[in-house]
């Protein structure tokens, strides 16, 4: 079984999907000749052409409104948008149209589309090259939101996401891109959507992480097990929909609770995983809910890496539900 990293795997899954249906197309800025900022679609040109791997205009609400048009008369469209800070301009399509259609036609005109684009710091890119805006699709009814961890989950998800018919925001952790290797089949596979990971059992506390912290979560386990705590490590893999069954069943198990993830605290994605917690298993509970995230501030560059969440801050936390 050949080793790759994110990049590599993300790769292989288009190239799977687009050698299966014809009606597969990519399309965003310098992803043709080029093969994408990040070499993600290097190679799709060659093999496909033109007509089927297209190079945008700098516009992303140009390239997500084309992308709709194209789904709505047939194809199965994967927008690339260069890095998920630049999203913002395509936000009307995505949350006005894209996510609407199948609901405003009846079921009538599903619009599978999947949107692909890199987030997260961890790269010195600074506050518009480092955003973590998840939770604002989250909230947007008709979407789903997946961010794999690994080369394993980032293929069979998104072979997953190509191949039913909602639209999905499928968000990459470029810090990891090429830092997470694993093995990966050459085969055909996908993974079941809204389906989350166990990546490490214990019965001290849960800790739910996704993206590029899930191997945060796992430097933090392993540094709690030298402490004498058993953290057992959930990868959500999916955010929309969430597996709020493996989230309770573990809860149940370990009482306690903590979140990470690397976005902005406020409003974020963890409070409503620990609201949905507590509606479900407040008895269950041996002390509250406690949050590891990014600050409330736009994204730092000279002090990115006081601002990303880290093992030791996070190893605190959890510190603080076992002592409550």
């Amino acid at each position: 079984m050949p080793t790759m990293n994110i990049i590599e795997a993300v790769r292989d899954a288009l190239r799977t999907e687009m050698r299966r249906d014809p009606r597969v197309v990519v399309l965003g800025e310098d992803v043709g000749k080029f093969g994408g900022v990040f070499r993600a679609t290097s190679g799709l040109y060659d093999e496909f052409g033109a007509d089927r791997v297209i190079d945008t205009p700098l516009a992303e609400a140009g390239i997500i409104g084309t992308a709709i048009g194209m789904a709505l008369y047939g194809l199965r469209p994967v927008p690339e948008i260069q890095f998920g800070d630049f999203i913002f301009p395509a936000f009307d399509q995505i949350v006005n149209e894209l996510a609407k259609f199948r609901y405003r036609s009846g079921g009538q005109y599903p619009c599978p589309v999947v949107i692909r684009t890199p987030v997260g710091g961890g790269i010195r890119g600074g506050h518009y090259h480092s955003q973590s805006p998840e939770a604002l699709f989250i909230h947007t009814p008709g979407l789903k939101v997946v961010a794999p961890s690994n080369p394993y989950d980032a293929k069979g998800l998104l072979l997953a996401c190509l191949r039913q018919s909602d639209p999905v925001l499928f968000m990459e952790p470029k810090r990891i891109y090429r830092a997470s290797r694993g093995e990966v089949p050459e085969d055909d596979y996908t993974l079941e959507l809204g389906k989350a990971a166990i990546v490490r059992e214990g019965t001290h506390c849960t800790l739910l992480a996704y993206s590029g912290m899930v191997s945060i979560a796992e430097e933090t386990a392993k540094k709690a097990e030298a402490a004498g705590i058993s953290v057992e490590v959930i990868d959500l893999r999916t955010l929309l929909p969430f597996d709020i069954d493996t989230i309770i069943a573990s809860v149940k198990k370990t009482g306690r609770c903590v979140v990470l993830h690397e976005a902005p605290r406020t409003c974020g994605f963890g409070a409503e995983l620990i609201a949905s917690i507590q509606e479900r298993a407040m008895e269950y509970l041996e002390a509250p809910i406690l949050r590891v995230t990014g600050f409330d501030t736009p994204f730092p560059y000279t002090l990115e890496h006081e601002y990303m969440p880290n093992a030791d801050r996070t190893l605190g936390t959890i510190r603080k539900t076992l002592e409550w």
